[in-house]
């Protein structure tokens, strides 16, 4: 298993709690929907996977099988070369060549041989279609085309959990469309994808396990949301 969250309280820095109790378990390969409202805990939770906020009460949180109650800075790094990130505004380095942009995450997670580096960038690009934007700047990329680059740098160094929050927030519905089918297909190699979204009508066209966050509660309605279709397809 790797994310195993029982009886799980979430705290911002405040102190605020914004979910309590929560029980979430993801394995491999699995596509994991987090749905909810802005302010509902989704972006909450998925920072306590890669340990951006801390976890102070749970009865057990695995991630990994790496302790979140008790786990030392120390070893944060060697937790977060296991998770790639996807972030709704991209977050690439705007001063930096998209080949550059996956360089400084290489370089900066121990890797050393500028020839295996250099294979390794040629293989994600050719992963999203992206071979031909090697030289480009992000501006000259489209949004699209720039959260291509996002992805290709979240599985860089063979993630077994990728956490995408929000990753189609900002793409009109054609290009929504290409991202969904490229991350489902990196969940059908083996990599599990955790993907926080509002948008419903992606549910309707990639089916995954959903969990609901609202008034503090995270609660899996997948068997209530197949069912909710299921009915609407035979009305």
């Amino acid at each position: 298993m790797l994310i195993n969250y029982k009886q799980v309280n979430i705290e911002q820095s405040d102190g605020k709690v914004v979910l309590k109790d929560v029980n979430f378990h993801v394995d491999d390969g699995e596509f994991v929907y987090i749905i909810g409202r802005v302010g509902s805990g989704k972006s909450s939770l998925l920072k306590t996977i890669y340990d951006e906020l801390d976890i102070y009460d749970a009865e057990e949180a695995t991630v990994l099988d790496v302790d979140m109650t008790t786990l030392k800075r120390r070893d944060v790094p060697a937790l977060r070369r296991q998770i790639g990130i996807v972030f709704q505004d991209f977050q690439l380095l705007s001063d930096r060549t998209v080949y550059k942009n996956l360089y400084f995450v290489l370089k900066a997670t121990g890797w050393k041989d500028k020839h295996e580096m250099g294979e390794r960038i040629d293989e994600v690009l050719r992963a999203v279609g992206m071979s031909d934007k090697s030289i480009k700047m992000p501006h000259e990329l489209s949004g699209g085309e720039q959260q291509r680059i996002a992805i290709a740098r979240a599985i860089l160094n063979h993630p077994k959990l990728i956490l995408a929050d929000e990753p189609t927030g900002n793409l009109d519905p054609e290009t929504a469309d290409g991202i969904m089918q490229l991350l489902r297909h990196i969940s059908q190699t083996g990599t599990a994808v955790i993907m926080s979204t509002h948008n419903m009508p992606l549910l309707d066209r990639y089916p995954g396990i959903v969990y609901h966050c609202a008034d503090g509660i995270m609660e899996e309605v997948t068997g209530d949301y197949n069912k909710m279709k299921l009915d609407e397809e035979q009305a």
